[in-house]
């Protein structure tokens, strides 16, 4: 089985868990929680909150 990342925070999504949404143009989006879900939503852009992946890579921290 391929282990999906999340569209909003970039974690590993398990098999059988997480929802894919698909918009009408055929764009598809993962999502490991409702929390990245209503993000995403809201129109929040991951760079500026704290706690997702592509924010702690602009920041420099890793690991």
């Amino acid at each position: 089985m391929e282990k999906k990342k999340c569209s909003f925070c970039g974690s590993g999504i398990e098999p059988g868990t997480g929802k894919m949404f698909v918009k009408k143009d055929g764009s598809i989006y993962y999502f490991c929680s409702s929390k990245c879900e209503s993000n995403m939503q809201l129109g929040r852009i991951p760079r500026r909150i704290r706690w997702t992946e592509q924010s702690r890579k602009a920041r420099g921290k890793t690991g």
